[in-house]
């Protein structure tokens, strides 16, 4: 008897990790349809617009500069030779900007899957604090400054989103953007060439516009300005903030009605206009063998900046994804169970009905995931459940002999389901509650078994004590 009750239990444990192979295909299946999904948000992007990074204003100052150096020519005798370096671009940054954004969403499909778009209208304004001619770099001391026309840059990552022609209002007059950046780093985006500025002494200048954007889930911002003060609302209330800076909780509001956020960033606390700087300057980080041109785009990548997602608030395939993770805890639970009643009765059951159970068990996950593509998780969770405890207690009523005995499998199947959906709704605790779960199941298991005699229900002599 020892022998077999050893035998069983190896027999038991086996098929829990046999079930475990449905599981990961399962997993598998789970990972595929997120990869669909990805794809799918993918083909929109390419289709329409994807996601939006915008930088700027920035004020672009081309120039070029010549310089007198005396040479010795071949007889020995001096002579003063001009140089011209290459033309050069200063980089002139806001002193103050002000993005007051709003943003509508709304929904595309490919096939089954669903991503959002978004919809945004920002006026934007500040002020350039524009330097004197002395204050512009200089190959030489004595160098003379020739400088060039003027322009206003804004790196925008699919210019696809625009949805009209902005012009910008500059000290009073207006000057329509044009395509192109002309940002090393940013080959997208949009400029505007303005008239020959006087910089015989330093100024100040005001601009204002409006921009209109589109965009696919995802909206971030360079903080590039001296000062910079950013506020996005929009009626989705389900936002993400993410990047380098998060609004602080007094400067943002979520509700059912939507969310308003602001930004409050300076240049003390960013690196944007010194990474700005350097990609001017050529120089981003890059291996030999890269073009300079991607390894441009890759610097730029890494500038400061913060961002906003409009996120669905129950991702279907990331919450299966974490369901499925349990699944094989839900099998080792239901096959202890068994065990004990097995042993405790004295009633046998089959490894066949072991193998149904667990098959019944593992193919909850699939009619979750598959379901959930239709309708609403909940829904979803709540009828694959409920399949899942029926087709599992009607089953065992027969197998047990006893209809009682198949409706509490069934009573414990519904509060080990209704454990799991409360694992999956609280995600911060979700560590805290399953080893609770673990700790209690097993507590329960010790209770129930205090008094059973491992020795007897195995046919063997119990030892006898040795004082």
């Amino acid at each position: 008897m020892q022998r077999t009750l050893i035998l069983k239990t190896i027999i038991v444990i086996a098929l829990t990790l046999l079930i475990a192979v449905p599981l990961m295909m399962i997993q598998a299946t789970i990972g595929e349809r997120i990869r669909f999904h990805d794809e799918a948000v993918r083909s929109i992007a390419a289709d329409s617009v994807s996601e939006q990074t915008v930088v700027g204003p920035v004020l672009v100052l081309p120039y070029s500069d010549s310089y007198e150096e005396e040479e010795i020519d071949a007889d020995s005798k001096k002579k003063v030779v001009r140089q011209y370096s290459l033309l050069k671009r200063h980089l002139v940054y806001p002193n103050s900007l002000v993005i007051d954004g709003s943003v509508d969403t709304d929904q595309r499909y490919r096939g089954m899957h669903k991503v959002l778009i978004y919809s945004g209208r920002h006026a934007i304004s500040g002020d350039f604090a524009i330097p004197a001619l002395d204050a512009i770099p200089k190959t030489k001391a004595n160098s003379r400054l020739l400088v060039g026309q003027p322009f206003v840059a804004m790196g925008i990552s699919d210019t696809r989103g625009l949805r009209d022609v902005p012009a910008i209002n500059w000290g009073g007059k207006s000057y329509e953007f044009q395509q192109g950046s002309k940002l090393n780093g940013f080959q997208s985006g949009i400029n505007a060439p303005l008239d020959v500025i006087d910089l015989s002494q330093p100024s100040s200048v005001k601009f204002s516009f409006h921009l209109g954007l589109d965009g696919i889930e995802r909206l971030s911002f360079v903080p590039i300005a001296k000062n910079n003060q950013v506020t996005l609302r929009s009626k989705w209330p389900h936002a993400q903030f993410a990047g380098r800076f998060l609004p602080s909780p007094k400067d943002r509001v979520i509700s059912a009605n939507g969310f308003t956020a602001t930004w409050n960033i300076s240049a003390l606390s960013s690196d944007a206009q010194q990474e700005m700087s350097k990609l001017e300057r050529g120089e981003s980080a890059r291996t030999d063998a890269a073009p300079a041109a991607a390894a441009a785009a890759a610097s730029a990548a890494t500038i400061d900046h913060f961002s906003v997602a409009f996120i669905e608030p129950v991702n279907i395939y990331t919450q299966a994804d974490r369901a499925v993770k349990y699944g094989l805890m839900f099998v080792a639970l239901t096959f202890a169970a068994f065990f004990l009643f097995e042993l405790l009765k004295q009633l046998p059951i089959h490894p066949v009905q072991y193998t149904l159970v667990g098959l019944a068990l593992a193919l909850f996950f699939l009619l979750l995931v598959s379901l959930s593509e239709h309708i609403s998780f909940l829904s979803a969770y709540l009828v694959a459940s409920a399949c899942c405890i029926v087709l599992i207690g009607f089953y065992l009523a027969f197998a047990l002999r006893n209809w009682l005995r198949g409706l509490g499998f069934g009573v414990a199947l519904t509060l080990l389901y209704g454990v799991l959906f409360g694992l999956l709704q609280s995600e911060n605790n979700a560590l805290v509650m399953g080893s609770i779960l673990m700790f209690a199941v097993l507590a329960a298991i010790m209770v129930i078994t205090r008094k059973v005699d491992w020795y007897a229900l195995g046919g063997a002599t119990t030892p006898t004590r040795v004082e």
